[in-house]
């Protein structure tokens, strides 16, 4: 018999122990519709709040660079990987996963409205193999800020996809929430990316104000609606913070990455092995404020000072 060195136990216990930590490691593919700051964002900070967790896991993406039958190839090419989970940011990209992947669960995040979209049929018990966030916008605050920096304003632009169910529901939380605020809304449609600068010109001369909610077709091409805005002198605004920072004057919303950071601690629950479908659909738990006054000037406009005092973001 040979005698066993203290060096050879080390390498058996090195062969026994890696199979198991291999074992350990996780495949969490993620999908989003388009690539924009927002969702961008959101994604950084579900990876960052796995590792944070100390999840060891393998990441797949796939950006559908805005087209709704590239998202269903995606969506179909993740479920036949099989991964331990697949992780859908934005509406269009949660249908095409949803409908593709039946026995493998999915954690959708940034979509407005999950029951609207027939992702699920309840919030609190999805069921199935499904759950998520949402991030429905506070529309009735954004419209009152409007009117807070723009007290003048009487005609609102909104600038959205029609294709995507989320726009379509926020478009009328809009219109539902207008008359309180005594604004007339002007829908101008905007089904691709090399669309909205135009929807954005043919508002001029009709609108007071322009409004971009979270709409991915939109933000994806916000840089013409801004454009618009500042040789028009109409004021820009958003329904996500990101896009303050890119020339819209304020937005009132959420930080997509704490978005993302949220939408991760769901993820971890369900690789630790709990049935998405008996985790309850979540709201974004905080709200911002960012402005920015140079694009506010650049567009005719003075963001009065107590709002800017109110900001959690002041674009310089």
């Amino acid at each position: 018999m040979f005698p066993v060195t203290k060096a050879a136990l080390a390498a058996i216990a090195i062969l026994l122990i890696a199979p198991a930590e291999a074992a350990e490691k996780k495949t969490v593919a993620i999908t989003q519709i388009v690539e924009h700051p927002a969702l961008d964002a959101c994604r950084k900070g579900i990876e960052d709040e796995l590792k944070a967790r100390g999840v060891e896991a393998e990441f797949a993406y796939e950006s559908a660079q805005g087209n709704p039958g590239t998202a269903a190839q995606i969506a179909r090419k993740f479920a036949g990987d099989a991964p331990d989970v697949i992780v859908a940011i934005s509406t269009p990209s949660a249908q095409a996963v949803v409908a593709a992947a039946k026995d493998i669960p999915v954690v959708f995040t940034a979509v407005t409205d999950p029951v609207g979209a027939k992702l699920i049929q309840n919030t609190d018990k999805p069921g199935g193999n499904v759950t998520g966030m949402t991030d429905l916008s506070p529309i009735d605050q954004h419209l009152a800020l409007i009117r807070r920096i723009t007290p003048n304003v009487k005609t609102l632009g909104v600038i959205y996809n029609p294709g995507e169910a989320n726009s379509v529901t926020l478009v009328d939380l809009v219109k539902k929430h207008a008359g309180a605020n005594q604004l007339t809304i002007v829908e101008a449609a905007a089904p691709r990316s090399n669309d909205v600068l135009a929807a954005a010109r043919s508002l001029v001369g009709k609108v007071d104000a322009i409004y971009v909610p979270t709409d991915n077709t939109v933000v994806s091409a916000l840089e013409g609606v801004i454009k618009t805005g500042t040789e028009s002198k109409i004021p820009v605004y958003a329904g996500d913070t990101d896009s303050v920072p890119r020339g819209a004057i304020a937005a009132l919303g959420f930080n997509y990455y704490d978005v993302g950071r949220q939408t991760g601690a769901i993820v971890a629950r369900v690789l630790k092995g709990e049935k998405p479908g008996d985790i309850a659909v979540q709201g974004v738990e905080k709200t911002e404020l960012a402005v920015n006054p140079k694009s506010a000037e650049a567009m005719g406009v003075t963001i009065p000072a107590d709002v800017i005092a109110e900001a959690k973001t002041v674009v310089e």
